[in-house]
């Protein structure tokens, strides 16, 4: 079997009595077209663009580069239908929502809007930049929601991305676009920091988890910013582990939204019965492994498969290291309780990420293969790897004789669950 990694691929050939499942995702086969798809997806978005006048101006937010959505088929297709209800090109900006992460290249640009490039303003949102944030209200929790001041000086905005699973707040996509997409870091943190539970060493909320949103907390507050920003309406693909859109969800941005994580988690999950010893993860490669904060998810999903104790190897090249300039400061916490203490002080998204994943080094003995430097690997509790043949020879020495495997080719998308 082909295991992504980077712009690779390591090849790996399991007798069959080792192998106790492919954990893939099986989504729906469709046959039509990606346009077609998005096509049906604006059909529902009709009523909202009908009311769109000539001459208003028009924000549409859409993901970086980490989170491929199929942007550069489905912008042009909308600015298309703005254009037909009368909106001009210079009255139209698309919004680059970069929550906390670092600003993107032009070729970047060029990849995310596709044909658009060079006739449609494009602009990366700034978490840190005052001056061009702007104040639209407070959460019932006490969050102060400060978002880019372009989304709120516009007539209308239109909110884009991709829907797939998310590590605490259940699911990516819709309210994300804004809270943390285009909001100031402040409000990135403290709605991230709702995924802790009130308390010193109370620990994470046991509802922020993967796949849920019900009394989801970190989603609830995603969902407060989201309504006091009132986007027109969203347009939110669904991919396939080859990034082929296979559906897409437009309208309300509420609605809309529910429906497509409810469509992704009826396709996305894979039945385990029972726990293997072993699982060999990819993230299904670039740029699902750009850096080791986006491939934390498909360690945490890949994670699910397997006992406590067991090993997880995961190939993840991380080209642009860990993601944030930060992230790897948190290791200097080897204990979680030192950790979620310092997070309570000095919340950082970077740092739930860290303490997530130290979270799992802890539970499982996790072989990275990467292009971080051993030590590096080592002082974040992991086991350090240049390849998946050597990643192997170390996971023998630690299973037992009769172990058993699960094969992960694409860990950031599909969510490992106990077979009914």
């Amino acid at each position: 079997m082909e295991l992504k990694y980077g712009s690779t691929a390591f090849f790996l050939d399991l007798p069959p009595e080792r192998l106790a499942g492919v954990v893939t995702p099986s989504p729906s086969v469709t046959t039509a077209p990606p346009c077609d798809i998005i096509e049906a997806a604006l059909d529902a978005c009709s009523h909202f663009i009908s009311s769109f006048k000539a001459g208003e101006k028009v924000v549409i937010v859409t993901s970086d580069i980490t989170r491929y959505t199929g942007s550069e088929i489905y912008l042009p297709l909308l600015v298309e239908r703005l254009n037909s209800q009368g909106i001009a090109d210079d009255d139209i900006e698309i919004l680059i929502a970069l929550g906390i992460h670092r600003k993107q290249t032009e070729h970047e640009h060029l990849k995310i809007v596709g044909s658009l490039y060079g006739r449609i303003r494009v602009s990366d949102h700034e978490c840190d930049d005052v001056d061009a944030l702007t104040f639209i209200g407070m959460t019932s929790n006490g969050i102060k929601v400060g978002i880019n001041s372009k989304a709120v000086e516009a007539d209308r905005l239109i909110l884009t991305g991709t829907i797939g699973f998310h590590y605490f707040a259940g699911f990516s996509g819709g309210r994300k676009s804004i809270l943390p997409g285009i909001a100031a870091r402040k409000s990135c943190m403290d709605s991230h920091f709702t995924v802790l539970n009130p308390g010193a060493g109370s620990g994470k909320n046991p509802l922020a988890v993967t796949g849920n949103l019900v009394d989801n907390p970190v989603h609830n507050a995603m969902v407060e910013g989201c309504a006091l920003a009132n986007p027109s309406f969203i347009l939110n693909t669904v991919l396939a582990a080859d990034k082929r859109i296979i559906a897409a969800f437009g309208g309300d941005w509420r609605m809309a939204h529910e429906a497509g994580c409810r469509f992704y988690r009826e396709q996305f999950t894979y039945p385990v019965v029972g726990k293997s010893d072993l699982a060999i993860a990819s993230c299904g490669g670039y740029p699902k492994d750009i850096n080791l904060i986006q491939a934390h998810k498909s360690m945490e999903y890949a994670s699910q498969s397997i006992k406590d104790g067991g090993v997880l190897i995961l190939l993840a090249e991380c080209r642009d290291g860990f993601g944030n300039g930060t992230f790897f400061n948190w290791f200097r916490f080897k204990r979680l309780e030192e950790f979620e203490a310092e997070l309570r002080v000095r919340y950082e998204i970077n740092g739930q990420t860290a303490y997530s994943l130290l979270q799992k080094a802890l539970r499982f003995r996790i072989i990275l293969v990467s292009q971080f430097p051993s030590q590096q690997v080592k002082e974040m509790g992991m086991i350090p790897a240049q390849s998946l043949e050597e990643a192997m020879g170390l996971a023998e020495l630690m299973l037992p004789d009769d172990w058993r495997c699960y094969l992960v080719p694409e860990a950031g998308s599909v969510l490992p669950v106990a077979a009914l």
